[in-house]
């Protein structure tokens, strides 16, 4: 009717690889269930093929894991040095909150070592502390914290430690030598792009150079596993400044690339301008150059979300070296196992042995429990935050 194929075909969940998984465990074969998503979703052949490619994956990597009786954490730091265009996350700039970070902190520990309470026993599995910008603490801030999680927590079945550093701009060699002293196995630096004229466009407030730089000194103080983002469709880019952005990217070695298709959320500023943005125009081009990449790089895909308003009808894509795929991502995309989360606006999800029914009849067995997203109400009720996990915790 349209005249237009869409790469997810009919699809508008965000978790295109949660149904391939589904049919694989119900002992659906690759093909069968890549002809599945062709028939019933219109989805075409190349992004069935990959859908079931990172399904396998996944259940590999899950495999590993303790989904019964462990449970993973995540820390949420609600603080950037200042925010993206482009982004809708629940962030605020930190120069608004520089007076009370001290409280935040305090608040968010008193939850962590409350969640310490409630999960002993239990084997942690992973943990991931993101953001928002966890960097934006200061060293001393973020000792305390890396502190707090080796007193409360064992880390005898921790399979992963990941700190999204993230912004350049807020990570220097003080940070990057205290992640260095605790156990931290994973870290992120995103560049998003590494073109000047889009970084300065979108309010990133460090340059190209501060990336390389970054990343070198991570490598120098010998972390071995590093993440980086980018974005395909940011504005005023074309598929030769992708092409530049991933040459840049191929000569620093990552361990691990994400790569985004652009979305426009209603929280964003460039949702609330209302901004004119192409959406479309060589999106489809930039997406498999970043595979080619990644492929170059020895880099699979190993996990898969969509967003609403996403560039192209695409995707982003986690591209990991065989050994160091990001676990935690794969369990937000899954939901196979617990996780516990602390701090401002994150989100705990409770995966219980078996379905129950809902006051309002619906029948399920996971259960999302919401920190409030403002700080302020945060740490004024944070003994409300506990308290709403507490009825939930291993039933």
């Amino acid at each position: 009717m349209t005249g237009r194929t869409l790469a997810w075909g009919m699809l508008t969940g965000v978790r295109p690889t949660k149904l391939a998984m589904q049919k694989l465990e119900n002992g659906m074969s690759k093909e069968e269930t890549i002809r599945f998503l062709e028939d019933v979703f219109g989805v075409s052949p190349q992004k069935a093929e990959l859908g079931c490619e990172i399904a396998q994956r996944e259940r590999d990597l899950l495999g590993r894991l303790d989904c019964k009786n462990g449970w993973s954490l995540y820390v949420g730091i609600p603080f950037c040095p200042s925010i993206c265009s482009y982004c809708s996350f629940g962030s605020s700039p930190l120069n608004r909150w520089a007076d009370k970070m001290d409280l935040y902190m305090e608040a968010l520990c008193k939850e962590v070592s409350a969640i310490g309470r409630a999960a002993a026993g239990r084997k942690l599995n992973t943990i991931y502390i993101g953001g928002g910008t966890p960097t934006t603490l200061h060293a001393a801030q973020l000792d305390q914290l890396l502190s707090l999680l080796e007193e409360e927590f064992s880390f005898d079945n921790l399979l992963e430690f990941t700190v999204e550093a993230g912004r350049p701009d807020s990570i220097t060699v003080e940070k990057l030598e205290v992640l260095a002293r605790h156990p931290v196995t994973r870290i992120s630096v995103n560049p998003q792009t590494m073109q000047q004229k889009t970084l300065d466009a979108v309010g990133r407030r460090h340059s190209a150079q501060d990336v390389k730089d970054v990343f070198w000194q991570a490598r120098r103080l010998g972390f071995t596993n590093i993440n980086m983002d980018l974005i395909a469709g940011l504005p005023g880019e074309d598929a030769a400044d992708m092409r530049d952005t991933l040459r840049q990217i191929e000569e620093l070695g990552p361990d691990s690339l994400t790569v985004h298709s652009l979305a426009i959320k209603r929280a964003a500023k460039f949702g609330q301008e209302n901004r004119e943005i192409d959406m479309h125009s060589g999106i489809e081009q930039m997406v498999e150059e970043s595979a080619a990449t990644a492929e170059r790089m020895g880099l699979l895909p190993y996990y898969l979300y969509r967003q609403k308003n996403i560039a192209g009808n695409f995707e982003n894509v986690g591209y990991a070296k065989v050994d160091k795929a990001g676990i935690y991502n794969i369990l937000i995309m899954e939901e196979k196992q617990t996780i516990l989360a602390a701090g401002a606006g994150a989100s705990t999800k409770i995966v219980l042995p078996e379905k129950i029914t809902l006051e309002n009849g619906r029948q399920t067995s996971l259960v999302r429990i919401e920190n409030v997203k403002d700080i302020a109400e945060y740490i004024g009720r944070i003994d409300e935050m506990i308290e709403r996990k507490g009825e939930w915790l291993w039933r």
